[in-house]
């Protein structure tokens, strides 16, 4: 799952959350977003640590604090719902 389709899940969770219909969310599909978040963080954190161009190092640390920044919204949204 690519980092945005994990994103655009999460902000469908949420608005669940707002709508009160957060007994809709399965504990099991956040559970999923956040192994697939924190797959994408190992696998940045491997590619930051394997490029040398300064350029590439500085997106891939962009991303890399993207996937952190979510991988925190996910365990919010996991300890609300469960």
């Amino acid at each position: 799952m690519a980092l945005s389709k994990s994103i655009e899940k999460l902000k469908k969770y949420y608005a669940r959350l707002e709508a009160g219909k957060a007994k809709k969310i399965k504990p099991s599909h956040v559970e999923k977003v956040m192994r697939k978040l924190e797959a994408n963080e190992q696998k940045l954190l491997e590619e930051i640590s394997n490029t040398t161009k300064t350029s590439k190092k500085k997106r891939l640390k962009q991303k890399l604090e993207t996937t952190r920044n979510q991988l925190d919204r996910a365990k919010w949204l996991h300890a609300k719902i469960d």
